[in-house]
């Protein structure tokens, strides 16, 4: 024979909030408890009693200050980019041929997700426009990972191309041209220190078109960018050469004062850069012929044989004890 108990729903109820209610309550003085976000700790508001400390907090770990940081951050899915022509917005279809368990799929899987890739690929463009778009801001991805430019700038780049897509800049121009272009100007910006040769190297068009299309942009978009420091090259010529740090801090302080002298009027960046590398190096007693230089520079001998001595002659004039251009050994 089964016994039923007596114990009614009622019962369970009251018995489980009086556990609660004991819950909420200090075990020293009965006091309210109170939970302290800001220390992990839940603590009594009456005795200052701390009765669970180092609690887990189940929150996002980062912060946000407005609503589009929130809306940026939320965990829903990658955050819009403007390196990709639909912003990141699109579906994408990974080309691994396996399931969510990572077992192969079978050959009619195979070929009905490789007919889902070619529609989702047809459809990700709607008209020529955007497949245009779509291939300028994959070159500017593809010089600025060459390049080894951050992301930041790569970003930078891609809103640069769109303002020339929506003011009407390219008819009449290529696609790589004002994409190198617009990836110049964004290192410009950022004060990276990629020289015209370096973007050269890695664009598909020649120095002539990307020079002329860098000023048509510069002009029309009004990007307003002065003329590269010549500092910013020092530190990426400096590593090549395997220079040491008094010769870097030796070279920094010939541009500072060729600088303030007005040497760097009407004078390449780059060659200013190479030629107080080599300036320094005579200051500080380190070998590294005009050669040297020349070749981890790209800057040719003469040019550093000029500039060199504006550098020594500027800092013969601040500091009277230095070697100036004409006693210095080339």
């Amino acid at each position: 024979m089964t016994t039923l108990s007596t114990y009614d729903a009622h019962e369970r109820d009251v018995d489980g909030e009086e556990a609660v209610a004991a819950d909420q309550r200090c075990p020293d003085c009965g006091g309210s408890l109170t939970s302290d976000a800001t220390r992990g700790e839940t603590v009594c508001e009456d005795c200052g009693l701390v009765v669970e400390e180092d609690e887990i907090d189940h929150g996002p770990e980062w912060r946000a200050f407005d609503s589009a940081e929130r809306d940026q951050k939320s965990r829903v899915g990658a955050p819009t980019t403007k390196m990709m022509h639909d912003e990141g917005l699109s579906t994408n279809i990974g080309w691994q041929n396996k399931d969510a368990n990572g077992n192969a799929l079978s050959a009619s899987q195979r070929e009905k997700m490789q007919r889902l890739r070619t529609w989702n690929e047809r459809f990700r463009t709607r008209d020529h426009s955007e497949r245009n778009l779509k291939q300028a801001l994959g070159e500017i991805d593809r010089m600025g990972s060459a390049l080894g430019v951050p992301e930041s700038a790569r970003e930078t780049a891609s809103v640069v191309y769109r303002r020339a897509l929506d003011e009407g800049l390219l008819p009449g121009r290529s696609i790589e041209g004002i994409a190198t272009a617009s990836l110049y100007a964004a290192i410009r910006q950022a004060n990276l220190p990629q020289t015209i040769d370096d973007m050269v190297l890695v664009s598909r068009v020649d120095e002539q078109e990307f020079t002329r299309a860098y000023r048509y942009i510069n002009r029309e978009l009004a990007l307003e960018i002065g003329p590269p420091d010549p500092t910013d090259y020092l530190t990426k010529f400096t590593s090549e050469l395997g220079a040491s740090d008094e010769l870097v801090r030796q070279a920094r302080d010939l541009l500072e004062t060729g600088k303030a002298a007005n040497v760097h009027s009407g004078k390449s960046p780059v060659g200013l850069a190479a030629a107080s590398i080599y300036a320094a190096g005579l200051l500080v007693n380190e070998e590294l012929t005009q050669e040297t230089v020349s070749e981890a520079t790209d800057v040719s001998t003469v040019t550093i044989r000029d500039r060199y001595r504006e550098l020594l002659e500027a800092e013969s004039a601040r500091d009277p004890a230095a070697p100036s251009g004409s006693n210095a050994s080339a």
